[in-house]
């Protein structure tokens, strides 16, 4: 389980380490453009879940960590794309994982160099 951590408190939004990895590329290729969005997540605690939304912005710091070094395999440019959608309504948010995505459906190395950044 990775994390977004968030703002000049830091304040630590738990993902799994391969939604974090799709979402990263999504976040930093807004950001690289200057544009700005919400991200909207659950979180889950206690057995209550509760709906959050922070704003994603160049001014604003933030840093992905993750727990295991391949963060969860190879890229998914078909689920890339469906967070990229959410993005471009204004509010990003994790979407489930496309079923069915040809292993050729992976990101190419350029994409994977932006998450190595």
């Amino acid at each position: 389980m990775g994390a977004l951590l968030y703002g000049s408190s830091q304040d630590s939004i738990p993902l799994d380490d391969r939604t974090l990895a799709h979402l990263q590329l999504v976040i930093l290729g807004r950001l690289r453009r200057g544009e700005s969005c919400g991200l909207t997540y659950t979180r889950e605690d206690g057995g209550s879940s509760t709906r959050e939304t922070i704003w994603i912005n160049p001014a604003i710091p933030m840093r992905f960590v993750y727990d295991s070094l391949d963060r969860g395999g190879p890229l998914n440019r078909a689920w890339v794309e469906a967070l990229a959608a959410t993005a471009a309504q204004g509010d990003l948010h994790p979407v489930p994982e496309p079923d069915g995505v040809p292993a050729t459906a992976v990101l190419s190395g350029a994409a994977k160099r932006t998450l190595r950044r």
